[in-house]
């Protein structure tokens, strides 16, 4: 059998902090060669010319909700997964709350089959802990499982720990690297009976943060690294939202050798409290989008490296279910498609340079769960390759949004960069709109 070969030409390649000129020869699913300049040596090669566009390795998005199995009136992993290469998401890796619960191997294994059946984007899943699933949890393969995911607050079914006894016993026997969402249910009941007898089901959306609060985050933050301090357990927190939480956070060992990480999501970068006024319900998420001090202390935190990834947490409802009072409206939105372009204005406003986009998107998540051959643009690495163009504006309406739920938070912002072309294991799969049914899609492994 003959490997495909295909030849970029003239791409600005972004990689491990440099911008370079080049060309790059992708022969089969891998990037064979990098050079200032490559000829085509057969009459075969299909030669691609990038006129200067930017080359980025494929975002590898670390936490996304595509709700299938269970929940597929919101969204299921075909339709999201095409929406996320084209925003430039090569790789992702989803979240266990879906119905039933993935919280066995079986239920595990379904997922992975429906996801070689039918994704545009290579996966992975987290398995799910709950108060009583310990000895599933210990029949989990590190390398071919990205992460124990557990739920330390704002749980659905019976996914939230909250036993301290089990929690102990999790951190200390699993050697799965741990991701967890970080809220206190106390605090968090606490401040919603405070509102709830004032306001009922009508509570207004501004005060979403004062019943999430910062107390309830940093509370829930600070327990959990301490257990993964006292026990050893490799820790990663997921989507902060406060400024204060930043403080338990270092930037002083290299993100290979880091026992404790932690990421922040494109919503908590982007909008402020200020926005509820206009945006309501559809900026709803948990943990609650806060002040601007505190989007201000999380972008700090992200450029001096105490914050280590950029991911989406996409977690699409529909528009129906969104428009519900404040009670009845579910937490989250859509994000895959209009990540990368965001984190592209705002490099535009001058807020954070490419290089430092590539880091934080592509590199540092391949780093943090140890994905094999993916993440950079290396001679021997699997070609996830992603084309933009800086300088080509686009606005997001109703007839580009490609999600399930056929809504953005991001509705009517205009984006000055567009994610152009989309490479998936050496195959095109997405181009300015049009996709490619290449089925070139694999399962992440982990180099555990």
């Amino acid at each position: 059998m003959t490997l495909k070969t295909t030849l970029i030409k003239n791409a600005n390649i972004v990689n491990e902090g440099n911008i370079f000129l080049g060309d790059i020869l992708i022969e089969g699913e891998y990037i064979k060669e990098i050079s200032k300049s490559i000829s085509a040596k057969t009459a075969d090669v299909h030669v691609f010319d990038a006129e200067g566009k930017y080359l980025l390795p494929g975002v590898i998005d670390d936490q996304v909700h595509f709700r299938e199995p269970g929940l597929t009136h919101k969204a299921n992993i075909k339709t999201e997964s095409k929406a996320a290469i084209a925003g430039g998401i090569t790789s992702f890796i989803e979240m266990p709350n879906t119905n039933p619960q993935t919280t066995t191997i079986e239920k595990l294994e379904e997922k992975f089959e429906i996801a070689a059946q039918t994704s545009s984007a290579n996966y992975s899943f987290m398995f799910g802990g709950t108060n009583d699933n310990l000895d599933e949890i210990l029949k989990v393969d590190a390398k071919n499982v990205a992460a124990l995911k557990l739920f330390l607050g704002s749980s659905t079914g019976n996914m939230l720990v909250d036993n301290p006894e089990v929690l102990e016993n999790i951190f200390s026997k699993t050697n799965l690297l741990i991701a967890v969402h970080c809220e206190d249910e106390g605090t968090i009941k606490a401040n919603f009976k405070k509102y709830f007898e004032t306001y009922g089901d009508a509570i207004p959306i501004k005060y979403h943060p004062e019943i999430r609060s910062e107390e309830a985050c940093y509370l829930s933050s600070s327990k959990a690294i301490e257990l993964a301090k006292k026990t050893g357990a490799r820790l990663h927190v997921f989507h902060l939202s406060t400024g204060k939480e930043t403080a338990l956070f270092d930037n002083k060992t290299p993100l290979k050798d880091k026992k404790i990480t932690a990421e922040v999501c494109i919503h908590h970068l982007w909008f402020t409290d200020k926005d509820y006024d206009e945006k309501g319900t559809f900026i709803k998420w948990n943990p609650a989008v806060k002040s601007k001090k505190d989007k201000d202390q999380l972008w700090e935190a992200l450029l001096d490296d105490r914050i280590d990834v950029i991911a989406t947490d996409h977690a699409p409802h529909t528009i129906e279910e969104k428009e519900n009072v404040y009670t009845k409206a579910p937490s989250g939105g859509p994000l895959v498609q209009h990540a990368l372009p965001a984190m592209l204005e705002m490099h535009h406003k001058n807020k954070i340079s490419i290089e430092k986009i590539v880091e934080k998107m592509c590199h540092n998540p391949a780093i943090l769960f140890q994905v094999e051959k993916r993440g950079f643009i290396k001679e021997g690495y699997f070609a996830d390759l992603v084309l933009v163009d800086l300088h080509h504006p686009w606005t997001v309406n109703k007839e580009n949004i490609l999600y399930k739920c056929a809504w953005s938070p991001f509705e009517g912002t205009t984006f000055k960069s567009r994610i152009t072309h989309t490479f998936i294991n050496g195959s095109l799969a997405y181009k300015n709109f049009k996709f490619y049914d290449v089925k070139a899609a694999r399962r992440l492994t982990f180099n555990r």
